[in-house]
């Protein structure tokens, strides 16, 4: 799953950004900004993540970010065991590439999904888990908008770290529908700002991961909820997108103006990238 500590926790393209101010008592008032940003593949999406926390500690801003990824990718907890226990030819001859992700958790694949992350200063946040409330409530709120029936899972389980996948079973501050788990989340706190990221499901390729093991077997799991089969139909990144930004606009109560991208951000991205690339990281054990 992704998930941080229980404490709670270069690639070409427009960007399309927006700037709302929060006004919320448990995420005093502070500029956001809300982007879609273009499919990129792992490392891109890791050091954009990372290099937006950065940002968030130094301007005391916070950012919403709803991405894709160019070729189907599976992401590792911060320390998760992954060294030898995944097989790269089958990884090959499936199209998957494999990124290490710099928060915690289970190993998650990044194919038919939309994912977001939401970077903000630790002072905007009483505790990590105001963060973690907030944002959740804008991501149901977001769901609803297609008439989704999403919430917090009924039964949280702590989950230990280890092979299966992040989608097997919701944890606390997820969000299920039925007790399937739709959207898994994690929390990383570092250098003064706050990262979360997750993935929200539309279309369950989670199973794939049981054929990248090299031992092949997961045993029973449960399958996880998606769009896709809630709805009938599958979302678009863009759709989803314009839902999310709506209900935190709504959630904010403060207009919405579009933002460049800092060059100092891209400078941060290409340190970062070539980070999250090396191979010593994402196999680091």
């Amino acid at each position: 799953m992704w998930r941080g500590t229980k404490l709670s926790a270069s690639r070409g393209g427009a960007f399309v950004v927006f700037v709302v101010m929060v006004m919320k008592v448990t995420l005093p008032s502070m500029r956001w900004r809300f982007f879609v940003s273009p499919a990129a593949d792992g490392p891109y999406n890791m050091a954009l993540d990372e290099a937006l926390m950065r940002r968030a500690s130094q301007a005391g801003s916070a950012t919403f970010r709803v991405y894709s990824w160019s070729t189907p990718t599976l992401s590792f907890g911060r320390n998760q065991r992954a060294r030898d226990c995944y097989d790269a030819d089958v990884a090959e001859e499936l199209g998957v590439r494999f990124v290490r992700r710099p928060t915690g958790g289970r190993a998650l694949l990044h194919h038919r999904e939309v994912t977001y992350s939401a970077t903000l200063p630790l002072a905007a946040a009483d505790d990590p888990r105001d963060a973690y409330d907030f944002i959740n409530r804008v991501l149901i709120a977001g769901l609803g908008r297609f008439g989704v029936d999403a919430g917090p899972p009924a039964a949280p389980r702590s989950l230990r770290p280890g092979l299966r996948p992040c989608f097997d079973l919701p944890a606390e501050h997820e969000i299920a529908v039925d007790g399937r788990k739709l959207v898994g989340s994690a929390q990383w706190r570092h250098g003064g700002a706050l990262l979360q990221h997750g993935s929200i499901l539309v279309r369950d390729d989670q199973p794939l991961i049981a054929r990248l093991l090299k031992n092949g077997s997961l045993g029973t799991t449960t399958a996880a909820a998606t769009l896709g089969d809630v709805l009938g139909w599958e979302p678009s990144v863009e759709q989803v997108a314009e839902a999310i930004l709506e209900s935190l606009r709504e959630a904010t109560g403060c207009p919405i103006g579009t933002f460049a991208v800092e060059a100092a951000l891209e400078a941060d991205m290409t340190l970062l990238q070539a980070a999250y690339a090396d191979d010593s990281w994402t196999w680091r054990r």
